[in-house]
């Protein structure tokens, strides 16, 4: 009888996808997922912040606490770049890196059959070639995450994750086309492309040709059915006139952008190594307040990067003080060994840093009050998800305000799109970052009434 298992996942989408993956293949060999007294846990870190390891390390020894005989696995990116912290963790049974996650039910079965004592599976990452294509979906969830590329050339200045991932490569257009219609035919409302470097996707699967991002966003529409097609990460110079034009002609393609500026001061973002500067971080996001209004626009942002001066942040600050966007998501910088930024002899000590973080939060605090507040009484289409919750096309999370009936109808239509009246704004909700919209469905102007009283008012 296999074992009983709990999958813990951190971080990035692309890590959800993964889990998804692992999910999948750990069913095929008989494992049942459950929350209730799993005998092992599998922990899917992210390495993106020095932190996100340590929540991950305080998270498995908290349930090594409380389930002493519990089998414990670490794999994801600090499983690849943070063997310094991890190998020797007590706490831990297995460490298995990204290097090794496509054989992680094989050496998990090896290691409970006592098979194998060895703790650590891990190898250069950079000769991994494979994406581990077929995930995406994790049981219970209306959403999928497809992964269309893994892995990233760019090697900017203070990020690990190429060491994490390995080298950019690219999923084919025409395998990507057969998993979404695996997808929607299995009643999935909304794929998500992601990966480690959306803008590095490339097919030369096909005699001749290379085919980008454009490419794939074009064929998906084209070949494939599912009614919300959602992008991840682009930089300011990944928004292209072609994916304009592709958002301006097709409503499946969701009104929301992830843009990954990290800074809107040209200095910095060179010292970053990133290829576009603070006029192209501005005319990405006119362009998309301009051409496609009402878009949802959130953004990461660090602070405190080595060298940069008070000035220069100020220079962010006000920069993005008078742009178009929806949330930033700050991070103040972190440094991760190995990295070019840690040789800057010029260091802002972290207690400035925070206070950097700590403005740039209240703006952002600030915007997405002034937006939400605007968009009561407007009508958005969303999907339903568990909890009387839902999430829109323009990425707005969305609580319900219902009677009796209306919540029986809620909980039959989990996973369809319907129509909500927006009543409200509900800043008390932590967990969905600066709050939630309130709202009523309506049933009958989304085509699932079934009497009076199941219609919104």
């Amino acid at each position: 009888m296999k074992s009983k298992i709990q999958l813990h996942t951190y971080g990035c989408k692309v890590n959800t996808y993964d889990t998804g993956l692992l999910q999948k293949r750990l069913s095929m060999k008989g494992y049942e997922f459950t929350d209730e007294s799993p005998e092992v846990h599998v922990f899917n870190t992210c390495a993106v912040t020095a932190e996100a390891t340590k929540d991950a390390i305080r998270a498995l020894r908290r349930v090594r606490a409380k389930n002493p005989n519990a089998k414990i696995v670490v794999t994801g990116c600090s499983a690849q770049v943070d063997g310094e912290s991890l190998d020797t963790l007590s706490e831990a049974d297995l460490i298995i890196a990204n290097s090794h996650k496509g054989s992680l039910e094989d050496i998990l079965e090896s290691h409970l059959r006592g098979e194998t004592t060895e703790k650590v599976f891990r190898s250069n990452i950079f000769r991994k070639d494979d994406l581990e294509a077929g995930g995406g979906k994790e049981a219970g969830h209306t959403r999928a995450f497809v992964k269309i590329q893994d892995g990233c050339n760019q090697f900017c200045t203070y990020c690990v994750i190429p060491f994490a991932r390995g080298k950019s490569r690219s999923i084919t257009i025409d395998e990507l086309v057969t998993k979404i219609d695996e997808l929607a035919a299995s009643g999935t409302r909304e794929v998500v492309l992601t990966g480690v470097h959306i803008g590095d996707y490339e097919d030369d699967s096909r005699p001749n040709q290379k085919l980008g991002l454009e490419q794939l966003v074009a064929e998906v529409l084209a070949r494939t059915s599912v009614p919300r097609i959602r992008l991840s990460s682009l930089e300011p110079i990944e928004l292209t006139e072609e994916l304009l034009k592709l958002y301006e002609r097709d409503e499946r393609l969701c009104r929301h952008f992830h843009m990954s500026i990290q800074s809107a001061n040209t200095r910095i973002l060179h010292a970053m190594r990133r290829k576009y500067s603070a006029e192209d971080v501005e005319s990405s996001l006119r362009a998309i307040a301009e051409r496609l209004p009402g878009s949802f626009v959130g953004m990461d942002v660090i602070v405190g990067f080595p060298s940069e001066s008070h000035e220069e942040f100020e220079d962010t600050f006000f920069r993005l003080a008078n742009l178009p966007w929806s949330r930033i998501h700050v991070f103040p910088y972190s440094e991760r060994p190995g990295t070019k930024a840690t040789q800057i002899s010029e260091v802002v000590e972290k207690s400035e840093r925070s206070l950097r973080a700590m403005r740039l939060r209240e703006l952002s605090s600030s915007r997405y009050r002034e937006i939400a507040d605007s968009q009561i009484g407007a009508y958005k289409q969303a999907v339903l998800l568990k909890g009387q919750k839902a999430l829109s096309r323009d990425y707005w999370p969305i609580k319900f305000d219902v009677n009796e009936s209306e919540l029986s109808m809620l909980n039959e239509l989990v996973g369809k799109e319907v129509y909500v009246r927006i009543t409200g704004f509900d800043e008390t909700q932590a967990s969905r970052m600066d709050g939630v919209l309130v709202g009523k469905p309506d049933f009958e102007m989304s085509g699932y009434a079934r009497t009076a009283n199941a219609s919104a008012t």
